[in-house]
């Protein structure tokens, strides 16, 4: 097993996600790589969320920020250059998400700052919550991937983000700012920039090697990242067609919250398109909804499935 180390000097997230994708494609079995990275003003999505449900996009644009939609599951988050990101990117022999999720344990004792994960994959202290992540399988490699929060604009995430208050209701809190907290709160000590070395030896400690560091600029120079970074900046992969639905349920589910929006020829009763907004983990599940369900008749439900994402957004649906 080798480590490697990436450390990223661009604040797009385009370019970030580019390179996390292209890592990730590699056919790489011996190399563990921990790859850092920033974004500046950004609200990151999953890869089946309603941009438009979850952010004020008008609003962060016209700030001069960024929506990027990932290719994992999970919710919305935002990110700002306060703030740092890791990447996990794991040969399939190796991957332990307790072990990935101990390094940024570990990095933050370094600070006095007692961490413990919850049921949901997010990192909390004190029961609030300063890291969400998010997972993803490749061919050769999976991927483990989430934030920080250190010195976040809390005002920015209150007024880009769009919580739901079935989701605020069900953690019995009133706003996004009461169930997350900025690392230097805590301790003043801890920056994006002084919590580097301490990942970077946390990860060494943790996989038991010295990581060698690979350049940045040698990654994105590559045909293959460029075109993954205009994949991800693309207006089709942000957006796709949320814009023109003609019916929508919502609801929140122990497993998380769905938005589903139908587009229906009514002469024939038949749902034309779909498309799930969630925050849920199951990719495979939400898949399977929205295969079943275009083309389907609006008057009977699917047929019942003893998957609980399934089953409830049929009757969410059908009942």
């Amino acid at each position: 097993m080798r480590l490697q180390f990436v450390i990223s000097n661009q604040t797009n997230p385009y370019w970030n996600i580019a390179v996390e994708n292209h890592l990730l494609s590699l056919p790489e079995t011996e190399v563990v790589t921990l790859y850092l990275w920033k974004n500046r003003r950004t609200v990151v999505i999953g890869q089946n969320q309603n941009p438009y449900s979850e952010c004020n996009v008008e609003a962060l644009e016209a700030d001069g920020g960024y929506l990027m939609r990932r290719r994992t599951g999970g919710g919305a988050v935002y990110h700002d250059d306060g703030n740092i990101n890791f990447s996990f990117i794991v040969p399939k022999a190796m991957y332990d998400q307790t072990r990935q999720f101990s390094v940024i344990q570990r990095a933050v004792l370094d600070f006095g700052i007692v961490a413990e994960l919850s049921g949901r994959n997010d990192i909390l202290t004190d029961g609030r919550k300063f890291s969400g992540n998010a997972f993803s399988k490749g061919r050769y490699q999976d991927l483990h991937h989430g934030t920080i929060l250190i010195k976040g604009n809390m005002e920015d995430l209150q007024r880009y983000l769009k919580p739901k208050p079935a989701k605020l209701q069900k953690h019995g809190v009133a706003s996004v700012r009461s169930r997350v907290v900025n690392l230097s709160e805590l301790n003043p000590e801890i920056t994006s920039e002084s919590i580097v070395p301490h990942l970077q030896s946390a990860f060494e400690e943790v996989f038991g090697g010295k990581a060698a560091e690979v350049g940045f600029d040698d990654i994105i120079a590559q045909p293959a990242v460029q075109r993954l970074y205009e994949e991800f900046a693309s207006p089709e992969w942000k957006y796709g067609r949320w814009r023109s639905f003609t019916a929508q349920r919502s609801a929140q589910f122990e497993w998380g919250g769905v938005e589903v929006q139908l587009t229906v020829d009514e002469a024939r009763g038949i749902i034309t398109d779909v498309q799930i907004a969630s925050d849920a983990l199951d990719l495979a599940a939400l898949e399977t909804v929205r295969k079943k369900l275009t083309g389907a008749s609006t008057s009977e439900a699917p047929a019942e499935s003893d998957n609980p994402i399934e089953r409830d957004i049929y009757n969410l649906l059908f009942r």
